[in-house]
């Protein structure tokens, strides 16, 4: 039987609330309000920049999203839709290479920005089917 070697000088491991002070008896910073807009502008301070990596077939024949990325201060995760691949990488462009395949399919990072959204909802939805089912010299009068 062979014996696991152990380091004296490493303490065991403390449960997690013996390594936490507890906070009991201590006053809040200040009333629940300004405590959400606080912790609001520190989300928004330091949210991460998201991005996709887009696999392109061809010269702009076709493209799909492959992959959903954080870009942080001093890293980038990325992760594929289908689940397969998952880094942690020094930049973002470093997805690229994980996603190019072939000489037919490139990988172009995409930067989000949710006013580039196309998708409509409730009334502007059904006015657009309405237009695009309007031949077109219906349309020039709508």
């Amino acid at each position: 039987m062979t014996a696991t070697p152990s380091c004296p000088d490493t303490p065991p491991p403390a449960p997690l609330g013996q390594a936490i002070p507890d906070p009991s008896g201590r006053e809040p910073m200040c009333d629940e309000p300004t405590f959400a807009a606080i912790l609001e502008g520190m989300v928004a301070d330091e949210a991460p920049r998201l991005f996709a990596v887009v696999q392109e077939y061809g010269e702009r024949v076709d493209a799909r999203i492959a992959g959903w990325g954080m870009a942080f201060e001093d890293h980038a995760e990325v992760i594929s839709v289908e689940g397969g691949i998952q880094a942690n990488l020094d930049e973002p462009e470093g997805a690229l290479s994980l996603f190019n395949r072939g000489s037919r399919i490139h990988a172009r990072l995409v930067w989000f920005n949710p006013d580039a959204a196309t998708l409509l909802g409730g009334d502007e939805e059904d006015e657009l089917a309405e237009v695009e089912l309007m031949p077109a010299r219906d349309r020039q009068t709508a």
